[in-house]
């Protein structure tokens, strides 16, 4: 099993304290926890997409070239790239750049994104956000490919013979599908025979395995390998001692200050208790051994071979948020390592061998 560390970036005030850092403090707070991922043996780093409050990732293409410059081996993902919301040749040009400048070490997880305040400053509207992320896709899609591009899309202008540059590093990208409540995501993963990323954070487990099962089954319908289907999958918190006690005590201002915050905006709690969060939520709180056996009851109706934490401490201090980091890598890592298998492919650069055709060669069969 392979583990990431992810952000959205939220530019909010402490659950906790309610003391809120500047802009550019919380920036800095990324490229520190994306260099302590890297320093304690995670796999990748996320950076999310959004476009409205509280969020300020509405840049991940610049944030993660800052994080290829101070990392070396960590996988760069994005976490999600909005496609419904952007021009397709845009996006793969700044992708395209940062997948040199990484060495190679970018992965994209695509969706339509949330949030009707996004969907307004870019005029989609719920009932096209849909067809222009399948649009958006498959126009990237080609033009990570194709050396020469001619299409006729509905939601930007057409395509003739057009050459989009630099040409890509990796042969080609891999591209997950992030995959919250909706099939048409699922679906259009499955179709192209790409991984699929649960968002797994909101809801009890129900929704979620309900969609990777329809996965599997869209995965087979389309012809593809059954061996090769590959899912990850998010976590809505962590926090682990060695004593779950001490864990459940630590993390209770954590959770009371998010559960007030909810009710600020008006907003009912999937969860109303700590409790309540700890036993039906994916959030793994407790000792190492309850870590590991949650993210084992998961996997009985996932299958998934890839794990993200929330990088931010969230409200923890920066001791607890990396104690129960380093404890993660120490005790709980090593034990799901061994007992889930990591996914179907090498966890590297996708290059083109001295036989395939170049970044300059003929497009490769689409899948």
């Amino acid at each position: 099993m392979k583990f990431l560390a992810i952000t959205l970036i939220v530019h909010a005030p402490d659950p906790v304290t309610g003391a809120r850092t500047s802009t550019t403090d919380r920036f800095r707070e990324v490229i520190d926890n994306a260099l302590l991922a890297e320093e304690l043996g995670f796999d990748g780093f996320g950076v999310g997409e959004r476009h409205e409050r509280p969020f300020i990732s509405s840049s991940p293409p610049v944030v993660l070239s800052h994080l290829a410059a101070l990392t070396t081996r960590l996988r760069l993902f994005t976490a999600v790239t909005t496609l419904s919301l952007l021009d397709p040749v845009r996006a793969y040009e700044g992708y395209a750049t940062l997948d040199h400048l990484s060495g190679g070490r970018l992965e994209l997880i695509i969706g339509k994104g949330n949030g009707a305040a996004q969907r307004g400053l870019f005029h989609v509207t719920p009932d096209d956000q849909w067809d222009r992320n399948a649009e958006s896709y498959e126009l990237f899609r080609r033009i990570w490919r194709q050396d020469k591009v001619t299409a006729d899309p509905r939601f930007r202008p057409a395509l003739q013979d057009a050459e989009v540059w630099p040409r890509p590093l990796q042969q080609p990208i891999r591209v997950w599908h992030g995959s919250a409540t909706s099939k048409e995501s699922v679906d259009l993963a499955a179709r192209y025979g790409d991984p699929l990323f649960s968002a797994n954070v909101t809801n009890p487990i129900e929704p979620y395995a309900e969609l990777v099962h329809y996965y599997r089954e869209r995965w087979a319908h389309y012809g593809h390998d059954p061996t090769l289907a590959t899912v990850g999958a998010g976590t809505a918190g962590y926090y682990a001692q060695r004593n779950s006690q001490d864990a459940i005590a630590a993390y209770r201002p954590v959770f009371d200050g998010h559960l007030a915050f909810q009710k600020r905006l008006g907003m009912e709690p999937v969860f109303p208790t700590l409790e309540d969060f700890v036993e039906r939520s994916s959030a793994l709180i407790g000792s190492p051994q309850q870590v590991i056996e949650k993210v084992h009851r998961y996997h009985e109706q996932f299958g998934h071979s890839v794990l993200h934490l929330h990088a931010d401490a969230g409200g923890l201090t920066d001791a607890q948020h990396r104690a129960s980091l380093e404890l993660f890598q120490s005790d709980i890592a090593p034990v799901l390592r061994r007992d889930i298998p990591d996914p179907p492919w090498p966890w590297a650069p996708v290059l083109a061998e001295p036989s395939s055709p170049t970044a300059g060669g003929p497009a490769p069969a689409a899948v």
